[in-house]
């Protein structure tokens, strides 16, 4: 079963029928005992750390989420859920995240023509790909929406980069943990290859 969390953050529909566009099941939950129960853990996000990590705590999903990390299960990130797994952001304030990566959140630094946030179609530079993303192609186009991006403290985490100004993490895997700056679930093609990928680990 894939599950999809809920904090009320996340976008949340757009996931799950992407899922099933693919043929696969997948719930929405929101409670820490079905975050134990699950066999594969979806995390999406959209808007500020602060807020997102606020609203984990008051939903007592911090410890379920880092724990379930820890079993070895497939997890995946999307988005500001990428963007939670490291230890610090940098927006408006500095704010914690779950501290699963180490690193922290920037905002983009960027000169004319280019704007913030960071919005539409990117192509990605891949540097190591997961099992998952075996048949991905360098060039592919992913669907980006934010204003800050990761900066790992361990560049062997980076599975793919995108060019803004400079290049960013735009994908990050670690053994059964894998997140992405891009909505998979708005990227045609290759972001709906990478979520059945996901679904079959």
């Amino acid at each position: 079963m894939i599950s999809i969390v809920d904090y009320g953050m996340g976008n949340l529909r757009s996931v799950e029928k992407a899922f099933a566009r693919l043929g696969h099941s997948a719930r929405i939950i929101s409670r820490p005992e079905e975050v134990s129960a699950t066999d594969r853990l979806v995390l999406p996000g959209v808007g500020a750390m602060k807020d997102s990590m606020a609203a984990l705590r008051t939903n007592d999903l911090v410890e379920p989420i880092k724990d379930f990390i820890q079993t070895g299960k497939p997890f995946f990130g999307i988005c500001l859920g990428l963007q939670m797994l490291f230890d610090v952001s940098y927006e408006d304030g500095e704010h914690p995240g779950l501290g699963v990566f180490p690193g922290s959140v920037k905002k983009f630094e960027v000169s004319r023509p280019l704007k913030v946030p960071h919005m539409g179609w990117n192509s990605l530079c891949w540097k190591r790909r997961p099992p998952l993303a075996k048949q991905a192609e360098d060039g592919q186009y992913a669907y980006f929406v934010h204003s800050f991006y990761v900066a790992p403290d361990n560049p062997s985490i980076v599975a793919a980069e995108t060019d803004y100004g400079g290049p960013f993490a735009s994908v990050c895997w670690k053994d059964n943990v894998i997140a992405t700056q891009f909505h998979p679930e708005k990227s045609q093609k290759l972001g709906l290859a990478l979520l059945d990928g996901f679904a079959r680990m």
